[in-house]
């Protein structure tokens, strides 16, 4: 984990119940590392390019396998005029950039949330919040369009109306195989619905990932909870790239980018400032606390499937 902005090294999973007995060295050295990212995106599309290209060589260059980007790694606008003004295809220049870098550094890539032009850009100018997949010569391998919209007016003054210039995903995709695990993709607001975590986790998810820029708000009140929350209740190890500090005016992020392991400890997590955690995905740790708990096998879907699938009454 590291502190201050600077890498202390990696952060090994920890065993945090007096019931796991260590791994041998073969199995330890069969634990795939991964990066997860910090930063302080503007709307200087250039500039946060090129902060995500530092990151994701300095995690190469550490033998990460994948590195995981937070949410609006893109850009965050000033106004809703600028973050639609800036938007792009998947077929546009930036993602064609990043294609070019998971290549050279030969890792895979989350980008956690990507200003991606509706498929009726021309008619009603509206984005989707866009969870890419990039393996590692490049290609796209899975899109992830955001189902669960912020729109949110707190007391403590925050207002964001995520609605107003976003199109909401149609569908969950399935959890991706990559060199660290299966990933089940998510963005953000998507934290606070179980239901999405326990659909992908039911379909062999190993890695549940939530590429965030939670504000402050609650950020301090829900963020580490929430987390620790998805990771126990679904036995997965859990991702969640951050946002951090002041964007411009009117926007700030809480940051705290972590991984929390299977048994709901954080075992790597950032402080402020842009800058990578790293951790070690134990897949064998993970087949034992499901195993050792087998909650999976203990659940009533003939109770409670049914009541999920209400509204609550106006």
């Amino acid at each position: 984990m590291w502190t201050g902005g600077r890498p202390l090294g990696r952060a090994v999973s920890v065993t945090a119940g007096f019931w796991f007995k260590k791994m041998s060295s073969s199995a330890e050295a069969q634990k795939p590392l991964i990066a997860v990212c910090q930063m302080t995106s503007t709307s200087d599309k250039e500039k946060n390019f090129n902060t995500c290209s530092r990151l994701i060589r300095e995690a190469a260059a550490r033998h990460a396998c994948m590195v995981f980007l937070p949410e609006a790694c893109d850009y965050i606008g000033s106004s809703t005029e600028e973050t639609l003004g800036l938007a792009e295809t998947l077929q546009g220049d930036l993602i064609q950039r990043y294609s070019g870098l998971a290549r050279d550094c030969g890792v895979w890539l989350s980008l956690g949330g990507f200003h991606e032009k509706g498929s009726d850009w021309d008619n009603d100018r509206r984005i989707s919040n866009s969870h890419v997949i990039l393996d590692a010569a490049g290609h796209v391998i899975s899109v992830y369009r955001k189902t669960h919209l912020f729109d949110v007016e707190l007391q403590s003054g925050v207002a964001l109306k995520e609605s107003a210039f976003t199109v909401p995903g149609a569908e969950i995709v399935p959890p991706v195989s990559t060199p660290g695990g299966k990933v089940g993709l998510a963005v953000c607001y998507d934290l606070r619905f179980p239901e999405m975590s326990l659909a992908l986790s039911s379909e062999g998810a190993e890695i549940l990932t939530y590429p965030s820029a939670f504000t402050v708000t609650t950020g301090l009140a829900h963020w580490e909870v929430l987390l620790r929350a998805r990771a126990i209740e679904n036995q997965c190890y859990v991702v969640a790239a951050a946002q951090t500090g002041a964007h411009n005016q009117r926007r700030t992020s809480f940051g705290h980018a972590m991984v929390v392991d299977p048994w709901g400890v954080v075992i790597a997590q950032c402080t402020d400032g842009t800058g990578i955690c790293y951790a070690e995905i134990d897949l064998l740790y993970l087949q034992r606390v499901r195993r050792e708990m087998p909650v999976r096998s203990h659940r009533r879907p003939d109770l409670y499937s049914s009541i999920t699938q209400k509204t609550p009454a106006e």
